[in-house]
């Protein structure tokens, strides 16, 4: 059984799903530069409680060319608001602009 705080923690995370796609000017050296920056932040902005994230392996053909899949777990919707315009988060944002064709973004609280 959940106590009253873990209860409290769970509905307060927020998931932020970002899928990118790549200009087809892009070279391997841009986009492992990007994955490198993007997974650097959550030991540089607090409120990141995890990040997991990978390459699109599905068979299904639906991935409109968006090929990398982030998973961001915020420990608040105020650790959200913190994170957006945290210097870190839009320094990560000028280096990944040149390279970005488009971008999808969600989020959610379980």
């Amino acid at each position: 059984m959940k106590t009253s705080v873990e209860a409290k923690i769970k509905n307060e995370i927020v998931r932020h799903i970002v899928c990118f796609k790549f200009k087809e000017t892009a070279n391997l050296n841009q986009i492992n530069q990007i994955e490198k920056e993007f997974s650097a932040l959550p030991h540089k902005i607090p409120g990141i409680i995890s990040m997991e994230w990978g390459k699109n392996n599905s068979q299904e053909g639906l991935h409109k060319d968006f090929t990398h899949c982030f998973i961001v777990s915020f420990e608040s919707e105020e650790a959200r608001e913190v994170y957006l315009p945290h210097p870190d988060h839009q320094l990560f944002v000028s280096l990944l602009e040149p390279v970005l064709d488009d971008v999808f973004v969600i989020d959610f609280t379980p």
